[in-house]
């Protein structure tokens, strides 16, 4: 029996892809075999030694200390793409939120006093004050084409906008999911410079944080819209609102509100909702609990954010165990020797590594015996071993 400890509400049709008869789950749980998470700051938290696996049922993993993971052979799953649609649903939200000064005029709106055929008056002498524009034929620029970036940019594209992206770690899968329609921007200040809007689908790392400051807000278009419904700090909220001030910026939409943004006239912030729909905090249940099942059940490694991916069918009747490794020379010998030296035939073997890391699955025709176990968790480098 495997247990779950879920340290946020996790969606139940994600928890039910992990049969009750194999796995017992629990806010509150001695002993976890793995954690299930979405929101929960994980930095502070004491990692049991019973912890093999961590699902972030979500895309971004800033509230998991993934070194401190790493470090003790535990992978960290993520979802990947699972609240793609969402996201890009609120983006588009957000454009057309902006575009047509939707948010002042509502409220505009809401504020008007007096009989019908007065409020008629007030509305025909008001309008003119929430002129917008339309969207088709204005830039926007997507900086990060993953599964959610390639969604905004292709729906744009179907708005009839130009679009220019930059990412230069896109995968395969995301370039042939995007549009021929979509121009390449050679860098992040050739980006910002040719767009009328601008969208962020990045994580929060170094190389991300402030990547709009006040010298590239200067170097922008006027009237530019900043979307952020990816991290907070990619934007520097102080320039932004003093560009916002200025003219130089129409509006900036967020997830992150503050005391600095929330009663700003040009700033729409939301209480972070990108990924807040049935349907997506289905999709990242659903996705991270099969990941976690097929780690603990198999051994298997799917969108972890800290270890390699691999996959390793399983065949009737032979025995299974994996190895987290530093990825330094010599370790598969050790690792084939120790086996080979109990006369144990290795039926099949898989090693990737990522990074500093490798992993190993192990397939032999007889069960390991504790004393080669003991050998090899003793190996200088190995930082986790099971027994599947």
């Amino acid at each position: 029996m495997y247990k779950i400890l879920t340290l946020n509400n996790i969606s139940v049709n994600g928890l039910r892809h992990l049969p009750l008869d194999r796995y017992e789950i629990a806010s509150e749980i001695q002993h976890p075999d793995a954690v299930l998470l979405r929101s929960f700051k994980m930095h502070d938290w004491p990692i049991p030694a019973s912890l093999k696996a961590v699902g972030r049922a979500g895309a971004g993993v800033n509230n998991i200390p993934l070194a401190k993971m790493t470090a003790q052979g535990i992978p960290v799953f993520n979802a990947p793409g699972a609240n793609a649609n969402a996201v890009k649903e609120l983006v588009l939200t957000g454009m057309l939120l902006s575009a047509r000064n939707i948010c002042p005029a509502w409220e505009f709106a809401r504020q008007l006093q007096g009989d019908d055929a007065s409020i008629t008056q007030q509305v025909e002498a008001g309008k003119k004050n929430f002129v917008g524009f339309e969207l088709p034929e204005r830039t926007l620029g997507v900086i990060g084409l993953g599964a959610i970036g390639v969604k905004i940019a292709n729906a744009a594209v179907a708005l009839g906008m130009k679009v220019i992206g930059y990412d230069p770690q896109i995968t395969v899968k995301s370039a042939w999911q995007l549009s021929h329609k979509v121009k390449q921007a050679v860098s992040v200040g050739d980006l910002l410079n040719h767009s009328d809007f601008v969208t962020f689908h990045v994580p929060l790392v170094d190389a991300t944080k402030n990547m709009i400051n006040a010298e590239r807000l200067a170097a922008m278009r006027d009237k530019v819209t900043i979307l952020n419904f990816s991290r907070t700090g990619i934007v520097d909220d102080n320039a932004v609102v003093d560009a916002l001030n200025r003219g130089k910026v129409h509006a900036y939409i967020c997830d992150f509100p503050s005391n600095l943004l929330k009663n700003h006239p040009k700033v729409i912030t939301l209480p972070h909702l990108g990924a807040s729909t049935v349907e997506a905090e289905d999709n990242c249940a659903i996705m991270v609990a099969e990941q976690v099942k097929d780690y603990l059940e198999n051994g298997n490694i799917c969108n972890s954010v800290n270890f390699p991916e691999i996959n390793l069918p399983r065949s009737v009747g032979e025995h299974r165990l994996t190895l987290a490794n530093n990825n330094v020379p010599n370790m598969i010998h050790k690792i084939t020797a120790a086996i080979g030296d109990a006369k144990i035939n290795i039926s099949d073997m898989l090693n990737k590594s990522r990074g500093d890391i490798a992993y190993t699955v192990v397939d032999t025709e007889t069960t390991v015996p504790q004393s080669v176990l003991d050998e090899l968790v003793a190996v200088e480098g190995v930082l986790s071993l099971r027994v599947l």
